[in-house]
C-alpha cells in the first residue's frame, strides 16, 4: 500500500464542555459546572506542543473547534485558547477556514470579538429546530429568540460565513413542523446548512427511552418525506447539496469536513479527539482529568493503529461517496496504486444495477435513490472482497 505520508493541513480541536447534556448526544462532552477548564486548556497546550514537535505542521488550510460547546469558554479563556492555537499552528493558508461550533445564547459581543481577533472566520450554530416544543423535547436549553439574537450578534461582529445545524426525524416531529423550520432557516439567508437525520445512539437518554418503547419516532415513510422536502426546498433556494447532509451556496462548502470526506490526514487534539496522521489513526484519552494527566507524560493517545490497505480502500469509498460529486478513479489510483474498477468493480456494478450508483466522467456517485439509502451503499463496500 502507498501510505499516506503527507503532513496534515487540517486541525481538529475538542472542547468537551457543555451547559447541559442533550437527550440525543453521545459526543465526548461534560456539563461545564465544576470542571477544571483552565487545567484543560493547559493540557491542550501541552498536547499542541508535543504534536507540533512530533509532526511539525506546515501550511494549515482548516481548523475546526468542536465539542461539547466551545463557546461556553469565557472571553478570557477563549482569547488564551486561540493564542495557543496560533502559537503552535502559525502558518495559516491565505484562504484558511477556521470554524468554531457554537450554541445559540452562548456568543455575546465580547466573546465574538475575541474569536474574530483569534482567527476564527466561520461559525457553526447548533440550532436543531425552530420549533420551541421540539427544542424542549430533545433537551436543548436555547430558545428560538436565542437563535436570532446569536446570528445578529455574529453578523454585527463581522462573521459572514455562518452555518446552522438542523435535525429531522425527531420524536413526534411532523412534516409540517419540518417545513416551518425550513421556512425560518431560509429566511436567515445563511450560506450553509447542515441537516441531519436523528440517530439514536447508545449511552443517551433517547436510547434508554427507545429500548423501553417510549420514544415516539416518526414513521419511516414520514422521515423519507422530510428528507425529500429538505432536498427540494434547499435546491429551490439556490443551495447545492454537496454532501448527503450538507447544503451550501457556491463557495461556502465546509473545507474542513471535506478533508474527512476525501479521507485526507488531519491532526486531532483534545479529550477523546480522533486524528489521522502519516497513515495512522488515533483516539485520545476521553475523560477530562485522565486526559489532563496523560498530557503530563506525553501525547495523550488512548489507542492508535496503522490503517490496513483494505480498510483504507473501504474508507475511501464510504466517505468519498458521501460527497454528491462522488469518488474519482484518479484519486483512488494515486492513493493505492491500483484501479478503482478492478478493485471494487463487482460491487459497483451491482449497486448500479440497483439504481444506487451511477457513473460520472471521472468515477462514480450516488443516485438520488442512493442518497436515501446511503448506509446500504456504504455497507456494500465493507462486505466487498477487494481484488488482491
Amino acid at each position: 500500500m502507498r501510505q499516506r505520508t503527507e503532513t496534515p493541513e487540517a486541525v481538529y480541536i475538542h472542547i468537551p464542555f457543555c451547559t447541559n447534556k442533550c437527550h440525543y448526544c453521545d459526543f465526548n462532552s461534560y456539563v461545564l459546572k465544576g470542571q477544571p477548564v483552565h487545567e484543560y486548556l493547559d493540557a491542550l497546550e501541552r498536547e499542541m506542543e508535543a504534536t507540533a514537535s512530533a509532526v511539525p505542521p506546515g501550511v494549515i488550510r482548516t481548523v475546526f473547534v468542536g465539542g461539547g460547546t466551545p463557546t461556553v469558554l469565557t472571553p478570557e479563556q477563549m482569547e488564551r485558547f486561540l493564542a495557543s492555537v496560533r502559537a503552535y499552528f502559525p502558518n495559516l493558508a491565505p484562504d484558511y477556514e477556521f470554524t468554531m461550533e457554537a450554541n445559540p445564547g452562548t456568543t455575546d459581543a465580547e466573546k465574538l470579538q475575541a474569536m474574530r481577533e483569534g482567527g476564527v472566520n466561520r461559525l457553526s450554530f447548533g440550532v436543531q429546530s425552530f420549533d420551541s416544543g421540539l427544542l424542549h423535547a430533545i433537551g436543548r436549553i436555547h430558545s428560538v429568540d436565542d437563535v436570532y439574537r446569536s446570528i445578529d450578534n455574529a453578523r454585527a461582529a463581522g462573521f459572514a460565513n455562518v452555518s446552522i445545524d438542523l435535525i429531522f426525524g425527531l420524536p413526534n416531529q411532523t412534516l409540517q413542523q419540518m417545513s416551518d423550520t425550513l421556512d425560518k432557516a431560509l429566511e436567515l439567508k445563511l450560506p450553509h446548512h447542515s441537516i441531519y437525520s436523528l440517530k439514536v445512539e447508545e449511552n443517551t437518554l433517547f436510547h434508554t427511552l427507545y429500548e423501553r418503547g417510549e420514544l415516539p419516532l416518526p414513521k419511516e415513510e414520514d422521515e423519507v418525506a422530510m428528507f425529500h422536502l429538505i432536498m427540494d426546498r434547499m435546491r429551490s433556494a439556490g443551495y447545492e447539496q454537496y454532501e448527503i447532509s450538507n447544503f451550501a451556496k457556491p463557495g461556502f462548502e465546509s473545507k474542513h469536513n471535506t478533508v474527512y470526506w476525501r479521507n485526507e490526514s488531519y491532526y486531532g487534539l483534545g479529550a477523546g479527539a480522533h486524528g489521522y496522521v502519516k497513515g495512522r489513526r488515533h483516539v485520545n484519552v476521553k475523560g477530562i482529568q485522565p486526559y489532563i494527566d496523560a498530557t503530563k507524560a506525553g501525547l495523550p493517545v488512548l489507542d492508535q493503529e496503522e490503517v490496513a490497505e483494505r480498510e483504507a480502500m473501504e474508507d475511501f469509498m464510504m466517505v468519498g461517496l458521501r460527497l454528491l460529486r462522488g469518488v474519482d478513479r484518479a484519486d483512488f489510483e494515486a492513493q493505492f496504486g491500483r484501479g478503482l474498477d478492478e478493485t471494487f468493480g463487482n460491487t459497483i456494478e451491482r449497486l448500479a444495477k440497483q439504481g444506487l450508483l451511477e457513473a460520472t466522467p471521472v468515477g462514480y456517485r450516488l443516485t438520488r435513490n442512493g442518497i436515501l439509502l446511503g448506509n446500504e451503499v456504504f455497507g456494500a463496500f465493507l462486505e466487498a472482497q477487494p481484488a488482491t
